[in-house]
């Protein structure tokens, strides 16, 4: 089978993107807005870019009912501040009670009861819960058209990092303590520990 995308409605689209690049790790981004009420929502859309400078980025697609850019996008492109907090397994829950639309007004950590904890470099609260959390600082953001199904590219430079102390191991993550979730299609995660494999580089 071969599929043109322009052929497409855009649900569709996104259908076989989200059913052919997975398991996709989750941004947890958590922001707020000028009068200060937190945002956090989880987006799949989300890499590393690279070390030196360390750059990550997400993409946050325009709302589906209207095309209208989300509350998390807004607050960044006001504020040049937000946190990724990486998704455990322990707080998906919570994480996934974060995903519904909001009211602007209304604070997703308070409803999903999760805990706020202070950055130390930028303004935007961490997610307690979370074992590592990234505080990133707007590098770019790029727009790519202003209609449902369309989104933007966020690329945030790595202000800081807070990890908690029983994941590190010799310099390095300690996956199996972490417990990240990844995100498959539909409704349906996986743990990426479930099973894995090495292949060592020639």
């Amino acid at each position: 089978m071969e599929v043109s995308p322009d052929t497409l409605e855009w649900r569709d689209a996104y259908k076989l993107l989200i059913g052919s690049i997975l398991p996709r790790p989750i941004a947890f981004v958590s922001t707020v807005d000028e009068n200060g009420i937190a945002n956090a929502a989880p987006f799949s859309f989300f890499t590393a870019i690279c070390a030196d400078p360390m750059l990550i980025c997400f993409s946050p697609m325009r709302r589906g009912s209207d095309g209208a850019k989300k509350d998390t996008l807004l607050n960044i492109e006001n504020t040049k501040q937000f946190v990724i907090n990486i998704v455990s397994e322990n707080m998906a829950k919570q994480m996934n009670d974060c995903a519904v639309e909001f009211a602007p007004e209304v604070d997703e950590l308070d409803v999903a009861g999760l805990t706020k904890e202070a950055s130390r470099l930028v303004k935007v609260p961490r997610i307690k819960e979370s074992l590592v959390h990234l505080e990133c600082e707007l590098y770019q953001v790029m727009d790519f058209g202003d209609k449902p199904g369309a989104g933007s590219l966020v690329i945030g430079m790595v202000l800081n990092i807070h990890i908690e102390d029983e994941l590190i191991q010799n310099g390095r993550i300690d996956t199996a303590k972490l417990q990240p979730i990844g995100r498959m299609a539909g409704h349906t995660y996986t743990n990426p520990l479930g099973k894995t494999f090495d292949i060592i580089r020639k």
